[in-house]
């Protein structure tokens, strides 16, 4: 089996951070039955994160850490882990929460699926998936954020903003990360849409999206609004692509 690496962003998941990290690496370890790598990209958080990091990765072989600076952003902390996944020969990258939002019983799907797609997406929108422990509110803004971004770029994506994610390598390696400056639901959104504009198989695997188990969500106000203008900028961009093509 190829070399999986998972990378974890954190910033103050405290609480999270070791059962996630304990219930996670068996998961990989089934799901790959090789060589596995779980990254956690930690962005200096003040409530010891780092610090528990460091601790997994000296007891667990299989664990290592990045620990950035500063609070830079999702997008920007995952960048920073695809580079050191990809230099260090990674053929297969997933990206994951760290709060339990995502179950990590669903690894192994997510890398069987790889057999038949280049990026497989956790899809809380497509048949068999959903999501438990939202209120209506959130429900109805969470489903009205994935038709308004599949709607404006015309792509059959149910869940364009999730962020449980597996790549192939060459998924990463062709899609100019270097120039991905979007945060949070968009740079989940940007990765997928530049990945069928490629002309990469993206297969979407039903998940159950569960209220993050500890701690407060990092999404802000203005991760969202950068979402809602950066959908339209991506569009515009693929059309001027197309234009340029043609002629």
């Amino acid at each position: 089996m190829p070399s999986t690496w998972l990378i974890l962003p954190t910033y103050n998941e405290a609480d999270n951070l070791e059962p996630f990290v304990r219930a996670a690496l068996p998961r990989l370890a089934t799901a790959t039955g090789g060589e596995h790598r779980l990254l956690i990209v930690d962005d200096s958080s003040p409530d010891g994160t780092g610090e528990i990091a460091d601790r997994l990765a000296a007891e667990l072989e299989a664990v290592e850490v990045m620990h950035r600076r500063a609070k830079d952003g999702l997008g920007r902390a995952y960048l920073a882990g695809f580079d050191r996944a990809l230099a260090a020969g990674a053929e297969l990258v997933m990206e994951i929460d760290c709060d339990f939002s995502h179950d990590p019983a669903d690894i192994p799907r997510l890398v069987r699926a790889t057999d038949e797609a280049d990026l497989v997406l956790g899809s809380r929108y497509t048949p068999g998936g959903g999501v438990v422990n939202w209120g209506n509110v959130r429900r109805l803004l969470s489903r009205g954020g994935s038709w308004y971004a599949r709607t404006v770029l015309g792509v059959p994506i149910r869940d364009l903003t999730g962020g449980f994610k597996c790549f192939r390598r060459a998924v990463l390696a062709g899609l100019e990360l270097e120039s991905v400056h979007a945060d949070g639901y968009g740079f989940q959104i940007e990765l997928t849409y530049r990945a069928l504009e490629a002309g990469f198989r993206v297969r979407e695997v039903p998940i159950v999206f569960h209220e993050r188990r500890a701690g407060a969500s990092k999404m802000t106000t203005r991760i969202a609004l950068e979402a809602v203008w950066k959908v339209p900028a991506l569009r515009l961009r693929g059309r001027s692509a197309e234009a340029a093509r043609a002629s």
